[in-house]
């Protein structure tokens, strides 16, 4: 007798095969079966008319403190993710030296703005090395597997102290190699890889440049030499990639340490065709026998602005600035007031944030309910506006007061150069690329991403009506399979016999977004974005039922990824 069995649904086992009607077996943390199963179980579910798809395997987020104190690290768990992946973008919480916590603190606000306050409160540091800061994670009861990164900041600020954060000074010789002992040393305590950043819009809250931004090859190569030895983990990146030579060293990286890279790949308004000059450049280095892949998103990236989230437009108003601390109720009471209102938008705001807000709004849509993430750029408040003879500020004023003042606008200010996601789609489909970029856990009061998997079913499978859609068994595949190798796990993301038993059953024609909400349930009282959804009638991990229609069961089969497998 079967552990469980899953009958007549449709499966979309992760691998690109045409989807099918089929039954899953489970036994233990591992699938036994999928076909016509005929041996009975001790729990059966009809999903009949639904489908059943691996867990969506989620490879940058930013959990790196919420792990240690939200066993369900919603609100990706409540989109199907059963595995996750974070010390991404150079940041994260360890190696750290006791009395040194706030610098890497410091860093995580101001890159992944998280509250200072919130990760003050929240993250413990009962650890110095990454090995232990493993073993803290290990620790705490989980709903889903997740995997960690040793971040490039954190080992350079361990090993150089208050220079490791000085862009003028350069580590010497023994300390690089300390450097790329102590990745090493990482890999084997089973971190999934190594992360740096290049790119200039990452600073830490107090403005400084993130450590890695000016990092030397001598150095990165030194690591990724390190790495190489050690035959372990994967190099992720982010860059600007405003010199040609950053590619280029990223694929030195590659080839001195002979492991995987990835990097962020978007469309960019300065430049809107370079990302297929990138993926370019990815041919020639797989013709070469190098694997880097762009990690891409399924969507704009763009920014929520509301009344309690941390950007609107009024932000440059003197009026507005007097009353933004007040409660949300309060707040929307004054400024329904015609004198309030009369007050604000008759204050000049052209210069400084008051321009690029002018500027933005032409780019900026109402978000709606259910949320519209590819908007016609003919509805955008600036042309809503002109069509109506308004200032685009009053009709910004007048929609922010929406449902209670929780009403949200959505500038997207990447991948959208060309007013849809036919360049996010192409990305998409490349094989040089690998889904990615939720950034689940992060940019708390600005984005909430981390429902990309969702995205992904609903929009590019089901919805979407302003250009071609995508295939359901390359979505599937693209989440699962695909973001599991990425990272080196090769026991996940498909449905077949041996393979671990994270399962999604789905409600296709019911999977529906809600808009995102502010709520207040971080440490210290902190703020942040999430988004729920309707549609997931099942999600197992490891075989056990984790979330039944959306609510959390209360089950922890979670545990910390040590390495690849």
């Amino acid at each position: 007798m079967h552990d469980l069995v899953i009958r007549g649904g449709t499966v979309v086992d992760g691998t690109g095969a045409d989807p099918g009607t089929a039954d899953v077996a489970v036994d233990g943390h591992r699938i036994s079966e999928v076909g016509t199963v005929g041996d009975r179980a001790r729990r059966e579910i009809d999903a009949g008319g639904l489908l059943v798809l691996p867990g969506w395997v989620d490879i940058h987020t930013h959990y790196d403190g919420q792990a240690t104190w939200d066993p369900e690290l919603t609100p990706s768990s409540w989109h199907g993710v059963t595995t996750t992946v974070f010390g991404n973008c150079s940041v994260g919480f360890a190696p750290v030296r006791p009395g040194t916590e706030g610098f890497l603190i410091n860093l995580m606000e101001g890159v992944e703005d998280i509250p200072g306050s919130v990760l003050s409160e929240g993250v413990e540091f009962t650890w110095e090395s990454f090995p232990e800061y493993l073993g803290a994670l290990e620790a705490r009861p989980r709903v889903m597997d997740v995997g960690a990164q040793v971040p490039h900041a954190a080992v350079r600020f361990y090993v150089m102290g208050e220079r490791g954060a000085d862009h003028e000074e350069r580590p010497s010789p023994e300390q690089i190699a300390e450097m790329g002992r102590l990745v090493g040393e990482a890999l084997a305590a089973g971190a999934l890889g190594f992360s740096t950043s290049r790119t200039i819009k990452h600073r830490a809250a107090d403005g400084r440049f993130t450590p890695g931004l000016t990092a030397g090859e001598d150095e990165l190569l030194g690591v990724a030499a390190a790495m190489g030895e050690a035959g372990l983990g994967v190099i992720q990146a982010n860059s600007d990639f405003a010199d040609p030579g950053e590619l280029k060293l990223l694929r030195r990286m590659g080839e001195v340490s002979g492991r995987p890279v990835s990097f962020s790949l978007l469309q960019v308004d300065q430049a809107p065709e370079r990302w297929r000059e990138m993926l370019d450049e990815l041919d020639r280095a797989a013709a070469d026998g190098v694997e880097i892949r762009a990690q891409v998103a399924s969507r704009p990236i763009g920014i929520l602005m509301g009344l309690q989230a941390t950007i609107n437009p009024f932000l440059a108003h003197e009026g507005y600035r007097g009353m933004a601390a007040l409660p949300l109720e309060e707040r929307v009471a004054r400024l329904r007031g015609p004198d309030m209102r009369a007050r604000i938008l008759g204050e000049r705001v052209d210069e400084g944030f008051g321009a690029w807000m002018a500027h933005a709004l032409t780019r900026t849509f109402e978000l709606g309910d259910p949320p519209d993430y590819e908007p016609d750029p003919s509805t955008s408040v600036a042309a809503r506006a002109r069509d109506r003879g308004m200032d685009p500020f009053a009709l910004a004023y007048d929609l922010l007061l929406g449902d209670g003042g929780q009403a949200l606008l959505y500038y997207p200010f990447e991948n959208y150069s060309d007013g849809n996601l036919d360049a996010a789609r192409e990305m998409l489909c490349s094989p040089r690329t690998v889904s990615g970029l939720s950034d689940g856990g992060a940019h708390v009061g600005t984005i909430c991403d981390a429902s990309f998997t969702t995205f992904l079913l609903t929009h590019w499978v089901r919805d979407r009506s302003r250009g071609e859609r995508l295939p359901l068994e390359r979505v599937v595949k693209a989440q699962t399979r695909d973001t599991a190798r990425a990272v080196g796990l090769s026991d996940r993301g498909v449905l077949a016999p041996g393979f671990r038993a994270d399962v999604n059953i789905v409600d296709l024609d019911g999977l529906r977004l809600s808009p995102p909400v502010i709520v207040h349930d971080l440490p210290a009282g902190g703020r942040r974005l999430v988004q729920r959804v309707r549609g997931y009638r099942h999600t197992f991990v490891a075989g056990v039922e984790t979330y039944a229609d959306g609510e959390w069961t209360g089950a922890t089969p979670g545990r910390v990824l040590r390495g690849a497998g």
